[in-house]
């Protein structure tokens, strides 16, 4: 099968594209097509916080909001949301704030680029990236920026699609994740080649060995991951370490 993966160079616009176009219908798929459990990932991501000190969070990638929410409701405290496509954001602000919850909700949205983020350097307690990591034109140069603006013993948590290992239920979601995805999230979204790159950015994202190691080599201590649901997702975490540590 051609890749349809761009070179790092366009990668940002071409995901920037594909995200917009599929914005009104990107939840309503997230849900069908993990079966709901997208929602128990999500709150497993952000209950990795609990022990956080106090102040904001930062969620990267943060689309149409969902772990944005969940992190409010669990945690009480303000989320910085931020994300490289305006139209997710938008529908997120539109549908998930005004709408259902009246803008009561500590949640500030900003349009920007997680290579570039438009923070100063120690500002966040924590951070939870949700499906976006995949997505980036360089993943060192975004673990880079997250570092940078995470507080000394501030943690990062990242949710990611894996490759699962076993013998078995491996090739029978590989098989789902190549023929019977894309069909179905073309069909609903109208953007079948949104969901073809979905499946090869998943096939072709460093595995969580690889991961680890670079969240170590860019700084991070404490650096650890598991699998989740026979390893279709895997958690991520790693502390910005403080100055004393050795």
């Amino acid at each position: 099968m051609k890749s349809i993966i761009p070179n790092p160079e366009e990668k940002g616009l071409f995901v920037q594209d594909k995200f917009a176009s599929v914005s009104k219908r990107y939840d309503l798929l997230n849900s069908l097509l993990s079966c709901y459990i997208d929602h128990y990932w999500r709150k497993k991501a952000a209950k990795e916080l609990s022990n956080s000190q106090e102040g904001p969070f930062l969620d990267l990638c943060a689309g149409t909001l969902p772990l944005s929410i969940e992190l409010v409701k669990q945690h009480k405290r303000p989320v910085i949301a931020v994300d490289f496509c305006f139209d997710m954001l938008n529908y997120g602000v539109k549908e998930r704030l005004h709408k259902k919850n009246g803008n009561s909700w500590p949640i500030f949205p900003i349009c920007g680029d997680g290579q570039e983020l438009p923070l100063k350097e120690g500002v966040v307690e924590g951070i939870t990236i949700a499906f976006g990591i995949r997505n980036l034109s360089n993943v060192a140069k975004g673990l880079a920026e997250m570092i940078r603006v995470l507080k000394p013993g501030g943690k990062l948590v990242i949710l990611e699609f894996s490759r699962p290992s076993n013998p078995i239920f491996g090739p029978v979601y590989k098989f789902y994740l190549h023929k019977i995805l894309p069909h179905i999230g073309g069909l609903i979204s109208k953007d079948k080649e949104a969901y073809r790159y979905l499946a090869q950015s998943i096939e072709a994202f460093y595995s969580p060995k690889e991961l680890c190691a670079m969240m170590q080599d860019i700084g991070f201590s404490n650096v650890s991951s598991y699998p989740l649901t026979f390893g279709i997702v895997t958690i991520y975490t790693g502390i910005k370490p403080n100055k004393n540590d050795n």
